[in-house]
C-alpha cells in the first residue's frame, strides 16, 4: 500500500481493519466534473482501466436500482467484466453501488464514493466493503492498487484536458 496522500495527488490505499479498503485520490478539477467522469459513459470510456486496458462495454443506468456493467479489454485480448447496481446517488457528492466481478464467487462488494471539493480540487474517497476480511485481503494481493492507480492517473490527464477546455470561451479565450 502507498504512503499517505502525496502532494502530486497519487492514489492511496488503506486497509483500516475489518473488511474495508479505502482508496483516496485528489484531482485538480471541480467535483461536478469528477462525478461526471465516474458516471457518464462517454467520459468513462476515456479513462477507466489500467494503462493498456480499455472499456469495450460501458453501460450506466444512473438511478437508484439502476444497473451498471463494464467489460475491459487488455493486453492479448484479455477481458475483465464487472457490474452492479446503484443504491444511492447524491450528485455530485456521493455514489453508493454494489460491485461484482465476472467469475468472482466471493459475493458482492459495496462501494461508497465521496467527492469533496476545496479550492477547485476534488478529493475522491472510495470505501469498498467486502463480504469478509479474507476476500479483502485476497484483493490486496492482486495488482488492484497498480491498476487503480494507473486508471486514476488517466482520469487526472482527462480532467486536466477537460477542465482547461471548459475554462475557455468558444473562441478559445480564457473565461
Amino acid at each position: 500500500m502507498t504512503s499517505p496522500q502525496d502532494p502530486a495527488g497519487g492514489l492511496t490505499v488503506r486497509a483500516p481493519g475489518g473488511t474495508e479498503l479505502v482508496l483516496t485520490r485528489a484531482f485538480a478539477a471541480p467535483r461536478r466534473l469528477v462525478f461526471d467522469a465516474f458516471t457518464r459513459p462517454e467520459l468513462l470510456r476515456r479513462w477507466h482501466g489500467a494503462r493498456g486496458w480499455h472499456l469495450v462495454v460501458c453501460e450506466v443506468d444512473l438511478r437508484p436500482g439502476g444497473a451498471w456493467r463494464f467489460v475491459s479489454r487488455g493486453p492479448g485480448g484479455a477481458e475483465l467484466g464487472q457490474g452492479g447496481v446503484f443504491h444511492e446517488i447524491d450528485a455530485p457528492g456521493r455514489l453508493v453501488q454494489s460491485e461484482v466481478h465476472d467469475g468472482w464467487e466471493a459475493g458482492e462488494a459495496l462501494v461508497t464514493t465521496l467527492f469533496a471539493e476545496r479550492d477547485g480540487r476534488t478529493t475522491m474517497t472510495a470505501t469498498v466493503r467486502y463480504p469478509s476480511r479474507e476476500i479483502r485481503d485476497s484483493v490486496l494481493r492482486t495488482p488492484m492498487e497498480r491498476g487503480a492507480g494507473e486508471a486514476y492517473d488517466r482520469l487526472a490527464e482527462l480532467l486536466d484536458t477537460t477542465a482547461s477546455t471548459a475554462s475557455k470561451t468558444p473562441e478559445g479565450e480564457p473565461r
